[in-house]
């Protein structure tokens, strides 16, 4: 859009204000800034570290970037599930193209610190080869370093050793703040050098804290947030702070708590995650209002949503992926989204929009291996259906001004259907959001722009119109299909409108003359009268639809384009020096440069493809991920190429054969030598689970062990008349326990697997009581080992220190007897330095290295697969296997293990030494984990190790075990190897 010189003359003084206020020096050196309201204009361009100085400010519509309002459309991405640096740049280049100009990211304390004082920012955990990466793809982002993030990973993020550390966590106590501040300082020295304000990166926005709704109204609580916003400030942030407020409850909106005399630097955000089955919510101008509305709780500042359900997490036992997937579709996300756009949230971000996995023991007890979230793009980075429209609104958002400034408009009725009407104050431009809340498809009429427009909404769907909307210098009446993109520049302005397959499209122009019109397709229909130009298309019929338009009025041609969802999703607009690109054909666009009168671009296909291109003036030639693509000009304006884009070519897998196996639990053997074990001799706990009477502390956290299985041996004297042994533990979700006594198995005990009522629970105790055989019960020396696979540290959501749960033995006590018991208690290894704290536990092959690449396994004994084994421990099994992917082919692969789900055993899952997953065959539902490349080479060698957890109950695998090809596309990223040292 066209700014007039009394725009840009206000603009400048936006902009004048934002750097007045804005200077560099002293402590919290206000470069974020709450600015006055700006006119309606041109957003800022793409983000990129251009070592600049920016202002990044807010009104209550939008934010305000260097003077300019930009409508954040944000994804959220965590580097720490996706171990593999070079993916973070294939991920990032996928969202850009698909619309979103922002990514957030949570940054997990446990995944940087194995002990207190200790933190890791290289290999995987590099936060700022991250945060160099984004600014590189062209993206802003939102940065949420806790200390506590939530986001079902263990202990909601909270380090194995605070579990046992002295304070009470996310409150003021001095002793937990030493640690936060520990860990804020050497977080925020890498972000605060990537902030946009300076110019190092494109990081806009920092979260502190998250969802906390404990110790709201009390003296320690708001201390607390006090403290968090001083420190951010102390350490050199000065883009705009927020809090997550879980539920829009109006918990530390602008005022609650003392930031240190500043004002106009804080944001109110809030989340929200409702189910596909209610009636979409109100959450801002459009709802109840006040202090629990969502947005209405903070006036001054522009709607913001930190967190909108992109998906949701799947418990051990659910139903998969796939249906969360197919419950929240592309019209849950349209529905939803375009919901929140009416009610005046232009600051969106979707959790998740890539989930990745919750590799090694990061998950939190509610979630297992996979973290897929039924996200817009999958667990093994492949886009998903429900892309269509998340790439239509993002690019609308960033194509078209309007939308960042919208007051309720006058009210609107289209029976049959939820109508919102929403005006831009600057520019006329009026846009309608139509939703069917109904089972039924729903046709209706809308009275827009002076005409009645006919309206077919969908089942559970909903529709977004437009009318009075500049296309540059020409005004768009009406449209019945969503304006997608606007581009102006080179030989004409371009325009695009989607919507669903078969639909009829009706846009009206105004046009004082007749124009001349060009149809470009021969299923469009045009007609001019009375100042009107009317273009009516079948979506869809032929593929991408053109008609152009010259004159009427107007000194530039417009070319109409017209998309169903298919189409638009192999339509990508790119801004380059040169001016704007617009690619049509290819599965992906990841980049597009001018210069020597070609455009250059690269990206991706899995079938062979067509590709047009839109480009500057003066621009005659294109090539294909640096080969040349021979063109010819169209009457559109483009370039089409000459040939097909080639496919990807078909990738062979190997067949997994030539196991070896070994028995992997020496520990139950009575003559094991435990002296190097720690000793269970405690007698206090920093624990929220009480110590019973008389007994040592036998938790696992108290002796260093933080993650995985922990042995422990109970050395005593006489066990005549022993009947029984009752073992108390504490687990997350699926914890499990197996005891043997003197080397003879005394049973399995499992956590059940939980149902509806509990799958949030997060932490599972109980007492297993295990008989004792008569022929065991005798005098002398006993050893009683124990093995507990203790899952995860529950969450502390609530503010109640509840990662500090017990994990592992609570309690022993002998039914018959009671012989005095000394212990002895052993679990992880040092953390691995390459792949850290939480990639191992305790089992006797982890400390010895058996998943590692290299180990010698020759005297392992060979075996085939399926396997079908009674009894109680750990088997480990180990095989290599070489891929040959062709190169320039992005391979995505997964491990897929399949077997009578009555048989319960689990398998731990390492490759070349990573720990990628856990399967447990009887409760699922997970069967395939994704094996990132970069840890899996995909063109060499590889080593696969299963550790086997099985019990007497039933017959044990592995069953079926196979390489499964989850995508595969021409082109992607390269890729570095991860470090995978071995022994």
């Amino acid at each position: 859009m066209a700014l007039s010189r009394r725009s840009l003359g206000a603009l400048a003084g936006t902009a004048a204000l934002g750097l007045a206020l804005g200077g560099s020096n002293g402590p919290g050196a206000p470069s974020a800034y709450a600015a006055r309201e700006a006119p309606t204009g041109p957003p800022p361009p793409p983000p990129r570290a251009d070592g600049r100085r920016h202002t990044v400010g807010f009104d209550r519509y939008s934010l305000l970037v260097d003077g300019r309002r930009l409508v954040l459309w944000s994804g959220e991405l965590h580097p720490f599930r996706l171990p593999s640096p070079s993916l973070w740049r294939d991920v990032l280049e996928k969202m850009r193209a698909h619309g979103y100009n922002a990514v957030s990211l949570y940054v997990a304390w446990n995944y940087h610190s194995p002990a207190p004082g200790q933190y890791d920012f290289t290999g995987v955990r590099d936060l700022d080869l991250f945060l160099r990466t984004a600014a590189e793809t062209g993206l802003y982002v939102i940065v949420r370093p806790g200390p506590y993030i939530n986001a079902e990973v263990d202990g909601g993020g909270f380090p194995g050793w605070l579990t046992a550390a002295e304070g009470r966590a996310r409150t003021a106590d001095p002793a937990y703040l030493k640690h936060v501040d520990a860990w804020l300082t050497r977080v925020d020295a890498v972000v605060s050098r990537r902030q946009f304000t300076r110019g190092g990166g494109t990081v806009l926005l920092y979260q502190i804290e998250n969802e906390y709704d404990a110790h709201v109204d009390e003296p320690t609580g708001r201390a607390y947030m006090s403290h968090l916003y001083r420190k951010a400030r102390a350490d050199g942030i000065d883009v705009p702070l927020f809090h997550n407020d879980k539920g829009r409850h109006g918990h530390w909106a602008p005022g609650t708590f003392d930031t240190g005399g500043e004002r106009g630097r804080w944001l109110y955000g809030f989340d929200g995650y409702p189910s596909p089955a209610r009636t979409p919510p109100d959450w801002g101008r459009f709802g109840p209002g006040g202090k629990t509305g969502g947005a209405t709780a903070s006036p001054r500042t522009p709607g913001f949503l930190p967190e909108f359900g992109g998906g949701w997490y799947d418990p051990w036992g659910g139903e998969g992926y796939a249906e969360v997937r197919r419950t929240r579709d592309a019209a849950y996300e349209r529905r939803f989204h375009l919901t929140n756009l009416a009610d005046g949230i232009t600051l969106h971000n979707v959790y998740m929009t890539f989930g990745g996995t919750s590799w090694g023991w990061l998950p939190a007890p509610a979630v297992y291996t996979s973290y897929d979230y039924g996200a817009a793009f999958d667990e093994a980075r492949q886009a998903t259906g429900k892309l269509a429209p998340m790439h239509q609104t993002g690019h609308m958002l960033q194509s078209f001004p309007d939308f960042a400034k919208l007051d309720r408009g006058a009210d609107v009725t289209a029976p049959g259907l939820t109508a919102y009407s929403l005006a831009n104050p600057d520019t006329g431009a009026h846009v309608y959001v139509l939703r069917n809340d109904g089972d039924r498809e729903v046709s209706s009429t809308l009275r827009a722009g002076g005409e009645d427009l006919p309206v077919t909404v969908p089942a559970r769907d909903a529709r977004l119109l437009v009318s009075r909307l500049a296309l540059g210098p020409r005004t768009l009446r009406s449209a019945t299909a969503q304006p997608m993109l606007f581009q102006s520049g080179g030989r004409q302005d371009v325009a695009v409108f989607c919507g669903r397959l078969g639909e009829q499209a009706r846009v009206v122009l105004e046009c004082a003359v007749e124009p001349q019109v060009t149809r470009l397709s021969r299923q469009a229909a045009y007609v001019w009268d009375q100042g009107l130009l009317r273009v009516t298309v079948p979506l869809g019929a032929g593929g991408l639809i053109g008609v152009r338009v010259e004159g009427g009025g107007a000194d530039r041609p417009l070319l109409l384009l017209f998309a169903d969802e298919a189409t638009s999703l192999r339509l990508w607009p790119r801004e380059t020096p040169s001016g704007p690109v617009l690619v049509h054909g290819p599965r992906l666009l990841r980049s597009a440069d001018v210069r020597g009168g070609a455009v250059h671009l690269t990206g991706d296909t899995v079938d062979p493809a067509g590709l047009e291109v839109w480009a500057p003036r003066g621009i005659g030639a294109v090539t294909w991920n640096g080969r040349a693509a021979p063109v010819v000009a169209t009457g559109s304006g483009s370039l089409r190429a000459t040939a097909p884009l080639p496919g990807a070519p078909a990738v062979e897998l190997p067949v997994l054969g030539g196991w070896r196996a070994r028995s992997g639990n020496p520990e139950a053997d009575p003559g094991f030598d435990d002296s190097g074990w720690r000793t269970a001799d405690r007698a206090a706990s920093h624990s929220t689970t009480a110590v019973p009477k008389g007994q040592p502390v036998l938790f696992a956290d108290d002796y260093g062990f933080h993650y995985g299985d922990v042995w422990y041996r109970g050395a005593f004297t006489g066990a005549a008349g022993v009947e029984s042994v009752s073992l108390g533990y504490s687990t997350g979700t699926q914890g499990l326990l197996m005891a043997w006594l003197d080397g003879e198995p005394l049973g399995v005990h499992r956590m059940p697997v939980p149902d509806r009522a509990a799958p949030r629970r997060g932490t599972w105790t109980a007492d297993a009581v295990l008989p004792v055989r008569e022929r065991l019960r005798t005098d002398g020396p006993h050893v009683l080992s124990v093995l507990v696979r203790r899952m995860a540290h529950d969450q502390d959501g609530g503010g109640a220190d509840t990662h500090k749960a017990a994990r592992g033995l609570t309690s022993v006590a002998f039914g018959g007897s009671t012989p005095t018991v000394r212990w002895r208690v052993q679990g992880e290894a040092a953390p691995d330095p390459v792949r850290g704290p939480l990639n191992n536990g305790g089992l006797h092959g982890e400390r010895e290295g058996w998943h590692l690449p290299g180990f010698p396994d020759r005297d392992w004994r060979p075996v085939a697969f399926p396997r079908s084994v009674r009894r109680q421990g750990v088997t480990w099994y180990r095989t290599e296997f070489r891929l040959a992917v062709p190169d320039g082919v992005d391979a995505s692969i997964g491990l897929t293990l399949d077997d009578d789900p009555s048989r319960a055993y689990r398998a731990q899952i390492f490759l070349n030494g990573w720990n990628l997953g856990q399967y447990v065959n009887d409760v699922g539902p997970q069967h395939t984990f994704v094996l990132p490349n970069g840890i899996l080479r995909t063109r060499g060698a590889n080593t696969l190790a299963l550790a086997v957890l099985s019990e007497l109950t039933t017959l044990s695998g592995p069953g079926q075990v196979r390489l499964t090809l989850l995508g595969r596309a021409a082109g992607g990223v390269p890729v570095t190897p991860v470090a995978a040292p071995g022994r």
